[in-house]
């Protein structure tokens, strides 16, 4: 319920008043399972990235080919997004509203996501099967999957597993040796 208040309205649109009638608690019952609105931002951004975070490194487990593991975590990153466009919107829009270990535990979990992605395409690099890149880019690519939470649409024409593939082959075919692969 406090992810859809604050996509909708922003995180410092929406006061803890209104995410306790939202949710049906009065204002003393929603503090004592919270103890601030910052709480509930950082749970809310901490939960999405670290189902990434664990998620990915079970892929490059279970996906030693880079392409194929591109391709598994492309498909994870985009039904977690799929499945969570409100809290996926928040920690895009409203990350920077964390102060102190808040902000940098999130941060450190986005970083530890992106280590998963450069690790996949450097070992493809040692494979030869891809181009070296700069680290900037490994950021650019995963950017263009978040900001996809801003016109995803779940039940579109598109499904997420359709646009995980359009996506995937955009970056494989970015990053390959050989251009007409």
């Amino acid at each position: 319920m406090a992810a859809s208040l604050f996509a909708e309205k922003g995180y410092n649109g929406v006061g803890v008043a209104e995410i306790g009638a939202a949710s049906g608690f009065g204002r003393g019952t929603l503090y004592h399972h919270i103890e601030s609105k910052e709480d509930l931002l950082h749970e809310i951004a901490s939960t999405y990235i670290s189902d990434l975070v664990h998620s990915g490194h079970n892929i490059v487990k279970e996906y030693p080919d880079p392409i194929q593991r591109l391709k598994a975590l492309s498909r994870h990153l985009m039904t977690v997004i799929s499945s969570s466009l409100a809290e996926i919107v928040v920690c895009f829009r409203e990350v920077q509203s964390l102060t102190g270990s808040r902000h940098d535990d999130v941060m450190c979990m986005h970083a530890e996501y992106q280590k998963i992605w450069s690790k996949t395409i450097d070992e493809g690099v040692k494979q030869n099967v891809f181009r070296a890149v700069d680290k900037i880019a490994v950021k650019g690519l995963l950017g263009m999957y978040f900001y996809s939470c801003l016109w995803l649409k779940p039940d579109g024409l598109q499904s997420p597993a359709d646009i995980s593939d359009v996506f995937s082959d955009l970056v494989i075919r970015s990053l390959s040796k050989r251009p007409n692969d």
